[in-house]
């Protein structure tokens, strides 16, 4: 879609810099932008980027002086651009419309007004799927699972028995929700499977990347909270609760019965032990290995977890081992040629 600079400043409120005329034709990062794309600076320390670009026009922040391109200052940048995006170029995926032929539908099923279900999609017993929600072709939902409303499911996603689902919720391709939790118990030198009878109560307003894992409560419910986004090849294990508003970044591992708290951040490859709690407003960098219970607005970091500043200081002195080494190794030698 075309629209000029002065039709997008009134879009994102902002205020244009430059010619309002301007001509915007696609949107893009500010590297890769080419004429008649919008990009946009989050942070003017990268100032030189937009004098270097071939943009068209640049979304900046309000602290933000002139530049050589045309520009429109707002409040928030990346927040503004996510807008022009939606407008300028919206979404491309087509939903599947209606019900296809090939779809398995179960007894005593119930399909929300203008739901939607794609090619080979199996709804077994007792299932609830709420207005407008779409399900791509090959996606299973169990028996008494439900589903709500304005919901999209990609395709091949997996979704065991008496699983609930809240509104406007999206799950990527070759997520399994409902798996049963890894549970066994020695017996005589063999592993005996301990039933995994709980369920998962994924809430409103959750995105859930591709090939994620949320296993069923041994007892009870695995909970993700409102808001939550959580990032492809995440591993979340049974009896986990996740809170409101939590980002949970790729390839993370949460064992069993652990609790996040609200607008927590759990960074790339952090892994975290069971029965712990990480508190509201943490921070868990990438590749942390956590094994004890993390305060709430508390930043950690390395193995095992530690206070960052205090991991950074560790961190520095593992650094310097290969030169202290050398040096004892001197020294160890200077003092037994003395001792001769």
């Amino acid at each position: 879609m075309q629209s000029t600079l002065s039709e997008i400043a009134r879009l994102i409120d902002g205020e244009i810099v430059g010619d309002p005329d301007t001509v915007i034709t696609g949107v893009s990062g500010i590297k890769e932008a080419r004429p008649g794309d919008i990009t946009f600076l989050a942070n003017s320390r990268y100032g030189s980027l937009a004098d270097e670009t071939n943009a068209s026009a640049i979304i900046t922040s309000k602290d933000v002086g002139s530049l050589l391109k045309p520009i429109i200052k707002t409040d928030n940048p990346s927040l503004a651009f996510t807008r022009v995006v939606s407008h300028i170029c919206p979404s491309q995926a087509r939903h599947p419309a209606g019900i296809h032929p090939s779809a398995i539908i179960g007894k005593n099923v119930s399909l929300g007004k203008d739901a939607a279900l794609g090619a080979y999609v199996v709804i077994d017993d007792n299932a609830v799927i709420g207005d407008r929600t779409v399900i791509y072709p090959g996606c299973f939902i169990g028996c008494g699972s439900s589903i709500g409303n304005d919901c999209v499911v990609y395709p091949h996603v997996s979704i065991r028995e008496k699983i609930t689902i809240g509104s406007r919720v999206i799950i990527h391709s070759g997520t399994v929700i409902g798996s049963d939790g890894f549970g066994f118990i020695n017996v005589n030198g063999r592993h005996q499977k301990i039933p995994q009878i709980g369920t998962v109560e994924i809430q409103d307003d959750v995105e859930i990347g591709a090939n994620v894992t949320i296993d069923r409560a041994r007892f009870d419910k695995t909970i993700v909270g409102q808001g939550t986004k959580i990032d492809n090849l995440v591993q979340i294990a049974h009896n986990v609760i996740i809170g409101e508003n939590t980002l949970i970044i790729s390839q993370v591992g949460i064992s069993g019965s652990t609790v996040i708290g609200n607008n927590a951040i759990l960074a790339g490859q952090a892994g975290l032990v069971g029965h712990i709690t990480i508190g509201d407003g943490a921070i868990i960098a990438a590749q942390a290995g956590v094994t004890k219970s993390v305060p709430a607005n508390t930043f950690v970091s390395g193995y095992p977890a530690r206070p960052h500043s205090e991991a950074k200081k560790v961190n520095a002195c593992l650094q310097r081992l290969p030169r202290l080494y050398e040096e004892v190794s001197a020294l160890k030698k200077r003092l037994a040629e003395l001792e001769k």
